[in-house]
């Protein structure tokens, strides 16, 4: 049997996404309250991510939605890494800024113990890719497009989107274009 080095490095950038869903999944938690939410996408879910990521790059304030979104249809696999919009619900917390949950909450605003669990995870997700040598970047154009095309649960606001390459030079190194 002959294994092409195109389907190698895609079954292994493949493996290495399942391994970064299961990094973040057990990545320390405030107070152990797993809120996070992974997914994989490749396919027609990544077409639709970049193509929304366009859709986003049109308004003057894109920043750099478009030159992501080369970077995205460049990349094989995309782990997107969410975390559920819950609060911890400490009594007088505050770390948030406000006063109790239910403030922040009508305020539209975050959990600030969610958020800090949500860059753990994405720590240690891309640490793995990195003990793999497989390219990735964090990226919150593209986990802000898929919260925005409905691929994660409904009380998901924020998501950063981990694509990942194994290429003879990485799609994400002299990207160039607007930051």
């Amino acid at each position: 049997m002959i294994y092409k080095s195109e389907d190698i490095e895609k079954d292994t950038v493949l493996a290495v996404a399942k391994g970064m869903a299961t990094a973040a999944r057990t990545a320390p938690k405030g107070c152990g309250n797993d809120k996070i939410v992974t997914l994989i996408v490749d396919g027609k879910e990544k077409d639709a991510i970049t193509a929304e990521m366009r859709k986003i790059a049109e308004s003057p304030d894109a920043g750099p939605f478009l030159r992501d979104g080369g970077n995205v249809d460049n990349s094989e696999c995309v782990v997107l890494i969410g975390v559920r919009n819950v609060p911890l619900g400490l009594s007088g917390c505050g770390i948030c800024g406000f006063e109790t949950c239910a403030e922040m909450s009508k305020a539209g605003a975050n959990c600030a113990f969610n958020i800090t669990d949500l860059g753990i995870a994405v720590g240690s997700a891309v640490s793995l890719a990195a003990d793999n040598r497989i390219d990735n970047r964090i990226m919150y154009t593209a986990g802000k497009a898929a919260v925005r095309i409905g691929l994660l649960p409904e009380d998901v606001r924020v998501c950063y989107a981990v694509p990942l390459s194994a290429r003879g030079k990485s799609v994400y190194y002299d990207r160039g274009g607007e930051i």
